[in-house]
């Protein structure tokens, strides 16, 4: 019993700690009150390197929510990794990886942001690799390498920024808007984002770091290291305004939701369609972000972080109950067998949807009529309609493949809603997921916001929805003819399936190019012609010299 008594304490104090958050966040938004702290580290001339904390509205609600989902994450991997001897192990990195997003939440300092930044990437590294194998290693690796890619242009950054005298962003964005300086800094920021929050082409990264446990995976694809960027471009929203790199960064978010929808209907194994679901989400915040609504890009991020860590926390559970078994066609039947999780499972799905009064669709709705009543291309226009009913399509295909039917695994099937302490996190996310949307609207959204439109523009976002769905259950239904028509296409549906051909362009194609290159590098040079001229030589020849003397 002592392994897990770190599990209930971590528990009790980081929803505690939530709970205050979120009033001061309610207080904060009330009274419009900001908290600004600065600690000076060291004084150089007129160079300061200050810790910088910032508490408004938005770092204490965005906080409130990491915390409360990653202590009800906490407590329900006491039961998840039960088996696991070194519990406390994992626990401890939860509460680093935890306590780095926080150092990235309240950070107005590009310093102290790499602090939590990095932090971040290291952990959920270490978290990735958790079950030691070959698979989980090389997810690592593809992980922390594409994550060094924004590591480094956030450290050119701070590099760039040195010509100010501080690194308090918060300061400048206003000021220097148009200049030519700070846009290279946004470049460099946007970059650093792009590769945290997956958007094509770095998306490989993040199907692949499913290989972590589940309780990692619903802590890091709803709430932390995916949407730190968005957090961070919400945070730099001033330099995207009416510049190249807002057009930039809604044509990448498109395609990222588009490509993350198509991939999601190919897909067979659980955790992977829930992450491409997180991949699509990220990339329709993205795209909203790069219209000018940093608001409804946060509002988003909030309401999406709770039906998805209750969507990782349902798959958990039956992945446990169908013994470690993740392939959905596999599954089936799912709703007579285990029907607690079932009923949070859906609901989470819907609100994922968008159906109407579930927290997604407070956020999802209001995103897409901004989007019709704003000025935009045709083409941006399609894929944020498309990207939805895409949506509703892989979210129907995963209910009628793991609900309906035949159970499909094996004969004796000892399937039940038994594990309580995995229930009692997923009824609290449940009721988050219900009533977080409206609640979060009326906080965030004070006077209401008033969205007039023609009736099929209106209507529009509803049939996509419903169409969506209904072709997504009927292509499953009759997926005799349909997997012979994709048989028959078999390149094209190959190609859909692999997520565009990512992985292999990051893994196979680049990372191994460079990794031989390095080793040819390190062999030739340092260990090569370098030795042979400098220390080893010098050190042989003066051996020879000595001896001949």
């Amino acid at each position: 019993m002592k392994y897990l008594s770190i599990c209930v304490i971590s528990f009790m104090n980081l929803f505690i700690f939530s709970l205050i958050s979120f009033f001061f966040g309610i207080y904060f938004i009330l009274n419009d009150y900001v908290i600004f702290i600065e600690l000076e580290l060291i004084s150089i001339n007129s160079l300061n390197i200050v810790m910088t904390l910032l508490f408004d509205w938005m770092s204490l609600l965005f906080m409130s929510f990491v915390l409360m989902i990653s202590s009800l994450v906490i407590f329900y991997s006491k039961e998840y990794m039960m088996s696991d001897y070194k519990i406390n192990r994992f626990i401890m990195l939860v509460l680093m990886f935890v306590s780095s997003m926080m150092f990235l939440i309240i950070s107005p300092n590009m310093i102290s942001i790499l602090l939590g930044w990095d932090g971040l990437g290291l952990v959920s590294y270490c978290l990735v690799i958790y079950f030691q194998n070959i698979k989980s290693y090389n997810a690592g690796m593809l992980t922390a390498l594409s994550n060094r890619i924004g590591d480094v242009a956030l450290l050119l950054a701070i590099a760039w920024m040195l010509n100010y005298g501080s690194w308090n962003y918060i300061f400048y964005l206003e000021f220097y808007k148009n200049s030519l300086e700070m846009m290279i800094v946004g470049f460099l920021v946007m970059l650093a984002a792009m590769t945290k929050s997956a958007q094509i082409p770095f998306s490989s990264w993040l199907p692949a770091a499913m290989a972590a446990p589940t309780p990692v995976s619903a802590l890091v694809h709803s709430s932390t290291l995916v949407t730190a960027g968005v957090y961070l471009l919400i945070r730099f929203n001033f330099l995207l305004n009416n510049t190249f790199l807002g057009v930039l960064l809604l044509l990448l978010g498109n395609l990222t939701m588009f490509m993350s929808g198509l991939g999601a209907n190919y897909e067979f194994d659980l955790k992977k369609i829930i992450a491409l679901s997180t991949l699509s989400q990220l990339g329709l915040m993205m795209s909203i972000l790069a219209m000018g609504y940093w608001k409804l890009a946060f509002f988003h991020l909030l309401t999406h972080a709770l039906f998805k860590a209750l969507l990782f926390m349902c798959a958990g559970a039956i992945i446990h109950n169908m013994n470690n078994m993740q392939d959905i066609r596999f599954m089936g039947s799912l709703c007579f067998m285990m029907p607690l999780t079932s009923s949070c499972f859906n609901i989470a799905n819907l609100a994922l949807c968008g159906m109407p009064f579930l927290s997604g669709f407070y956020s999802k709705d209001l995103i897409l009529e901004m989007v019709s009543m704003s000025y935009m291309n045709f083409f941006s226009f399609f894929l944020y309609f498309f990207s939805t009913g895409l949506t509703v399509c892989y979210s129907f295909r995963l209910v009628y493949y793991s609900m309906t039917g035949n159970f499909n695994f094996i004969s004796l099937n000892l399937l039940n809603d038994e594990g309580w302490i995995m229930l009692k996190s997923m009824i609290i996310l449940l009721i988050f997921s219900i009533f977080g949307g409206s609640m979060l609207m009326w906080l965030m959204f004070m006077t209401p916001v008033v969205v007039i439109l023609p009736i099929y523009l209106k209507l529009l976002t509803k049939m996509v929805c419903i169409i969506g769905g209904l072709s997504g259950y009927l292509i499953s239904n009759i997926s005799l003819f349909f997997f012979n028509k994709s048989l028959n296409n078999y390149n094209f549906s190959y190609f859909l399936g692999s997520m565009w051909f990512m992985p292999y362009i990051s893994t196979y194609g680049i990372m191994n190019n460079f990794l031989i290159f390095s080793k040819m590098m390190i062999k030739s040079s340092d260990q090569g012609w370098l030795e042979y001229f400098g220390g080893q030589n010098l050190y042989n020849n003066l051996l020879k010299f000595s001896q001949f003397n």
